[in-house]
């Protein structure tokens, strides 16, 4: 797969993840060893770490809280979101116990400060974590961000899976093999729409 074809077609993925393959570990670790050689922030690459759940019990757990949040998330805002959006969502829910593996991304430390100091924090690992999206993109592998346990429920999901307290889980990926291996670029705004030169405002011709 070239570069271009992988990173225009790389989605979230969650109707279309097979919940019935197993995924092996090593895949998984391959993929890893990739996202990290994403450009990450020098000061902040020992800070990552990652945490992979495959128990099925331990999965079944960090499903409770993330199910509770989301469930709540889609009556309240459900109306705003596209239907076919809002039933891919709502079929990962009831279904992400099942997916073979979880991944948690994190890093060590808490977040503090202003903008300046939240994006080198977040910054430092959303690069890896994309990466790793990439890499499972182009083993065959589907993945989504989730973060529905971090409202509310970080520290229980923390508890279940042993996640020190001075670590911040800055996201969840379901990650399974998934049921078609096709996929396209997806609807976004033209970009000469979104992009400025020199000035706020001055479209690029």
């Amino acid at each position: 797969m070239d570069a271009n074809t992988l990173l225009t077609t790389t989605r979230s993925v969650r109707r279309k993840l097979d919940l019935d393959r197993p995924v092996e570990p090593e895949v998984i670790t391959e993929c890893l060893r990739i996202a990290m050689q994403a450009p990450i922030a020098g000061n902040r690459l020992g800070a990552i770490r990652w945490l992979v759940v495959r128990d099925p019990e331990l999965k079944a757990r960090i499903a409770e809280p993330i199910r509770k949040v989301g469930e709540a998330a889609q009556r309240e805002y459900g109306h705003l979101v596209a239907p076919r959006s809002l039933e891919s969502a709502k079929f990962l829910l009831d279904n992400i116990h099942r997916v073979p593996a979880l991944v948690l991304a994190c890093l060590a430390g808490r977040p503090g400060g202003g903008n300046a100091e939240m994006t080198g924090f977040y910054g430092s690992i959303y690069p890896a974590i994309w990466s790793f999206q990439l890499a499972l993109r182009a083993r065959g592998l589907g993945s989504t961000i989730t973060g529905y346990h971090l409202f509310g429920h970080e520290e229980e999901v923390a508890r279940v899976v042993g996640i020190p307290a001075d670590s911040t889980q800055v996201a969840l990926l379901p990650v399974a093999y998934t049921t078609q291996r096709d996929f396209r670029p997806a609807a976004r705004p033209p970009v000469e729409d979104i992009t400025y030169l020199d000035r706020w405002g001055e479209r690029v011709s």
